[in-house]
């Protein structure tokens, strides 16, 4: 097991390569992913400032269900194209939200959430999951978190087998 860093640097790009680095080592000759995304929300949730949920939702059937996660206890069913986690599902695409309470169809898990970000999971061409990070800060993520974040699912997404779910 490697030893993980629990200090991170203030400066985003060197947190993030860190990060990298980390999640690189965790998920080496572990083709599992469940707990590959439970040592991922582990990861981030050590790492990140000013965030309150970090976790994964994977895809069930039509909806997303509640995966790994580090934080209070979040919705389990998730409709896709509702909320901020099926919209981006439904727009295969990032979301980053800096008002959650201004977003259509916002599901409340936790009322302190202010800001969020998805970042949909991809595996032999479809989407399996979401990557979804949640702020008490208003406007908490910006381009390098939404850039960064991308990249650390690219590590899962390509180190584990999405056949085993």
């Amino acid at each position: 097991m490697h030893e993980i860093q629990t200090l991170y640097s203030e400066d985003q790009s060197e947190c993030y390569r860190l990060l990298k680095e980390q999640l690189t080592a965790l998920i080496e000759n572990e083709p599992y992913p469940i707990p590959n995304l439970a040592n991922a929300s582990a990861l981030l949730n050590l790492a990140l400032n000013n965030i309150n949920w970090v976790g994964f939702y994977l895809l069930h059937e039509d909806e997303l269900l509640l995966g790994p996660f580090q934080g209070k206890p979040a919705c389990i069913h998730i409709p896709i194209g509702r909320g901020v986690c099926g919209t981006a599902v439904k727009e295969a695409r990032t979301l980053v939200v800096p008002d959650v309470h201004a977003f259509p169809s916002h599901i409340a898990c936790d009322n302190a959430s202010r800001s969020e970000i998805v970042i949909p999971l991809h595996a032999e061409g479809r989407i399996v999951g979401v990557l979804d990070i949640d702020s008490p800060e208003p406007d908490r993520f910006n381009d390098i978190d939404k850039n960064e974040l991308e990249a650390l699912v690219q590590i899962l997404e390509q180190g584990c087998n999405w056949s085993l779910l």
